[in-house]
């Protein structure tokens, strides 16, 4: 799962920055700029959801090492 966290991430971003490559700006709510307006919504919550699961994580593993000192 360490190793999952941050390939999932990089490929979060690597669709985000398809996205945003996609995106019409003339007329962005219009035609296939809004599925890729989406798509930048989607991958940014999937990156927001992945760095909060890696910091809890981080903080359960500190937490439980912290247990066992004491």
């Amino acid at each position: 799962m360490r190793i999952l966290i941050p390939i999932f991430i990089a490929l979060a971003a690597l669709l985000l920055i398809y996205n945003v490559a996609q995106v019409n700006f003339d007329a962005p709510f219009q035609g296939e700029s809004t599925v890729a307006l989406i798509g930048i919504v989607g991958s940014a919550c999937a990156i927001i959801l992945l760095l909060i699961l890696f910091v809890s994580r981080k903080i359960a593993r500190k937490e439980k090492e912290r247990k066992r000192s004491l």
